[in-house]
């Protein structure tokens, strides 16, 4: 995520090193790099002369306080003037409203908007633990009606059903008295969109505006459209009056730009970002922490939230058990692990909140385990019966072939698993003995291995 934008600014603030302290002539040099970065990053050109602007005025004359660099001084300015730029604090969905609550989406058509509907309902469920009720008013396109109803269907939340041919108004009216009648305290309206701005798709939410009054009108947009996005955002802005903004895509997004720039141009806060195609890639924005990624520090709040949402307490409980009783760590408790590392968004994900530095260090090394993988070690431990999962020395030459020929692997791979989780077992025994030192140096064996 932001993967560009982030590398140049690491360079610049590299550049500033070994400073006495900010001047005007260093931080010149500096910020005609940050200018640069950002306007490769796809960043409205009037927001850019702004944001160095600010970040000029508060960094000039600025002491280097105790043991701190000028780089490091000026990455302290350019972060608080990037969370100014992104809107300061998380701004939550004001629900405070007698139900139903509703929630109108609005954007261009392939910018997310009815995925985003999905993954707003399976947040509203279980983080807000809301009742919540989605509908269509895309009667245009048959298929998003079907793919709103298959989202709900996953994301377990009630579908109100509508078809090709009625008014959107009238499909809205009906969804707010069946919310009502049956208790829905959030009713989500996914309306159509166009593949450009026109006077009747505007004339047509608005009409759906006036007659729903909804509590939050969000707008969808694709971050990948860089200063696209925020010409759309801006016409979208002057039409509704939007509430909050949902930037898609923006784990796809190596700009940024568009993140950036939307705050400053509509005037209303990102209040989610989506990230990945799975209903739970959904994340409340937060641009303090939106910062400190672009920045390289990474985000470890966020990552501590993945964590605690992921990892099945009653499921490390029994492991724990386990451990204190002196059984061992088998193949079946391996697997488990994975698929609460799946949980937690997979590698790939938990990589992206680092601080850059060990980015770097995952990226560069050749024994990483990517998400890939992981499934691929998924496999082949599905492949075994459970007398293997639980005792793996018993796996000789014919039953690997017949793992390998499950998974759909040659058998070096089961060979390569089965020596990854001996030293694995090695490790987990020498944290049930207590020995910090024995284990970490059986780490340094496990880890060349992790292909």
């Amino acid at each position: 995520m932001l993967e560009n934008l982030t590398q140049r600014l690491a360079k610049v603030m590299k550049t500033i090193r070994g400073e006495a302290r900010l001047t005007e002539a260093n931080v010149a040099d500096a910020l005609r790099e940050v200018r640069v970065a950002l306007l490769e990053a796809d960043v409205a050109l009037p927001v850019v002369r702004e944001f160095v602007a600010r970040v000029k005025e508060k960094a000039l004359g600025e002491e280097v306080v105790g043991s701190l660099t000028p780089g490091q001084a000026l990455i302290g300015v350019v972060h608080r003037e990037l969370v100014h730029l992104m809107g300061d604090a998380n701004e939550d969905l004001d629900l405070a409203v007698a139900p139903p609550a509703v929630i109108l989406m609005a954007g261009l058509q392939g910018s997310g908007k009815t995925t985003t509907t999905g993954k707003l309902a399976k947040f509203l469920k279980e983080e807000r633990r809301k009742k919540p009720l989605v509908v269509s008013c895309d009667v245009y396109r048959p298929a998003a009606i079907a793919q709103l109803e298959t989202l709900a269907a996953q994301a377990g939340v009630d579908f109100f059903p509508s078809h090709a041919g009625e008014k959107p108004v009238d499909i809205a009216r009906r969804a707010v008295d069946w919310a009502k009648r049956h208790y829905n305290d959030v009713l989500l309206v996914d309306t159509a969109g166009r593949l450009a701005i026109d006077e009747a798709m505007m004339a047509e939410i608005a009409e759906l505006h006036r007659a729903l009054e909804p509590v939050e009108t969000l707008f969808v947009v694709d971050s990948m459209q860089g200063q696209d996005a925020v010409n759309v955002a801006k016409a979208f802005s002057e039409a509704l009056p939007l509430t909050g903004v949902v930037l898609t895509k923006l784990d796809g997004d190596a700009r940024g730009g568009a993140a950036l720039s939307v705050r400053n141009v509509t005037g209303k806060p990102i209040k989610f970002a989506g990230v990945g195609e799975k209903l739970t890639g959904l994340e409340p924005f937060h641009p303090d922490r939106m910062a400190s990624r672009i920045l390289g520090m990474g985000d470890i709040l966020s990552l501590v939230e993945e964590a605690k949402k992921g990892v099945d307490e009653q499921e490390a409980k029994k492991l724990a058990e386990k451990f204190k009783k002196g059984k061992g760590f088998d193949l079946e408790d391996f697997k488990g692990q994975i698929q609460q590392m799946k949980n937690m968004g997979g590698l790939s994900s938990l990589i992206d909140k680092l601080p850059a530095q060990f980015q770097q260090a995952a990226a560069q090394a050749p024994q990483t385990m990517d998400d890939r993988a992981l499934r691929r070690i998924e496999g082949i431990i599905n492949s075994m019966t459970p007398q293997e999962r639980a005792k793996p020395e018993v796996i000789k030459a014919s039953r690997k072939r017949r793992i390998a020929a499950g998974a759909g692997v040659p058998v070096q791979e089961v060979n390569k698993l089965l020596n990854q989780f001996g030293d694995m077992q090695k490790v987990m025994k020498q944290m049930q003995k207590g020995g910090l030192a024995k284990m970490m140096r059986a780490m340094k064996g496990v880890m060349p291995r992790m292909r």
